[in-house]
């Protein structure tokens, strides 16, 4: 039957007047909507593609599972940043061109359909469920994943997603959480899908004890971290990218990591119809998983800019603070309407992301992707 139809609110073209009007405004036009990296990649990631543009991975069809470099690189990043043993868990991996693609087919991949429900948060990432759709399976929104009362007894459901840090919001959940979301769905034979996209973005003690020194790399817990999944990677997948650590988006290199027969059987599909990275790029994606002192680098021009701009949004008038995690900085609409505050701040040349996008009208989100020299504008621009 192929793909299902779906339908969601989240469509750019819908801000479009509204960027007409920012870059009418005095100074021009301040982005903050689109969280799109703008800073260079590292050094170590261009010379490595440099390097394999004409290895046999290039001129030759590359490997869907991934080079054993590749394999490798990962599997070193998780003991690393992570603090997770793959092969311990019993835990396998694959490769993804971008998170979105890996967003978007997982239910296709995991064969859902009408008779199964997939659980999400209320407020999240769109794609969760335009995938879902896609499939031609159920969405179920609850308001927090982490109160399985709210999920574990309604018939059909196969899948969670968690978000931690959240996009739009910040939130970052615990290790018990997440614990216990994992063993609630193992209890109903459910897979818990985990974006883990912004595991080093995180920047306050509510996870990792002191506020955050710039060079420090201290994740948020993992789901497949033994005090999460108890050792075993079963039923539980979880999704990273490259796109934010280290200004990849581009690039589009990201992986899932999890329950090795799962990974097997989306391997085989993904195979057959060519979800495959580039050689090259698979190379280029190692080095940036090796290349820790660049996102070391990147951790702290974030970490700068959010704080940035939480202040100047705070002597605007919004209420809010630093986001436990993730790249944004999530608000109430002062007017109670996101739509409302798009208009007034794009009369200052300030456009943000309608909270309508992520499931929440009242609010609005503001990403902490632009330049130095943008957010220190927009910041001049909400002091005026």
């Amino acid at each position: 039957m192929g793909f299902h139809e779906f339908s969601s609110p989240y469509d750019w073209s819908r801000i479009a007047a509204y960027k007409r009007t920012a870059k009418a405004a005095f100074g021009g036009m301040i982005d903050l909507s689109v969280g799109s990296p703008v800073d260079p990649v590292p050094d170590s990631v261009r010379k490595a593609l440099a390097v394999a543009a004409n290895d046999p991975n290039a001129y030759g069809y590359p490997a869907t599972a991934g080079t054993a470099d590749l394999r490798t690189a990962i599997a070193e990043w998780f003991s690393a940043t992570r603090n997770v043993d793959l092969q311990a868990i019993h835990a396998d991996v694959v490769p993804t061109v971008g998170s979105k693609e890996g967003v978007a087919l997982m239910a296709s991949l995991l064969h859902f359909g009408e008779d199964d429900v997939v659980v999400q948060p209320k407020v999240s990432y769109p794609t969760y469920e335009i995938g879902t759709q896609l499939a031609g399976a159920k969405v179920l929104k609850v308001d927090d994943v982490a109160d399985v009362a709210s999920w574990r007894n309604v018939p059909g459901v196969k899948a969670v997603w968690v978000n931690s840090p959240c996009n739009p919001t910040g939130e970052v959940y615990s290790a018990e959480r997440m614990a216990g979301i994992v063993a609630a769905a193992r209890e109903i034979g459910a897979v818990v899908l985990s974006d883990e996209c912004y595991a080093l973005m995180q920047w306050r003690g509510a996870v990792n004890g002191a506020e955050g020194e710039a060079d420090s790399l201290a994740s948020t817990p993992c789901a497949l971290c033994d005090d999460v999944c108890l050792g075993s990677a079963e039923g539980v997948l979880v999704l990273y990218s490259l796109s934010k650590q280290s200004n990849m988006a581009g690039y589009r290199t990201a992986f899932i990591a999890g329950d090795e027969s799962l990974i097997a059987s989306m391997s085989a599909y993904r195979k057959q119809i060519g979800q495959i990275i580039p050689g090259p790029v698979q190379a280029a994606m190692a080095a940036g998983l090796r290349d820790l002192e660049s996102v070391k680098v990147q951790h702290a021009r974030y970490r700068e800019r959010l704080g940035v701009l939480v202040s100047a949004l705070r002597a605007y008038g919004y209420c809010t603070d630093m986001p436990d995690g993730a790249l944004y900085v999530w608000v109430r609409a002062k007017s109670g309407d996101c739509w409302t505050d798009m208009e007034q701040l794009a009369k200052i040349g300030i456009i943000a992301s309608p909270g309508e996008f992520y499931g929440a009208p009242e609010c609005l989100r503001f990403s902490a992707t632009a330049s130095d020299e943008a957010i220190a504008s927009a910041a001049e621009c909400l002091a005026r």
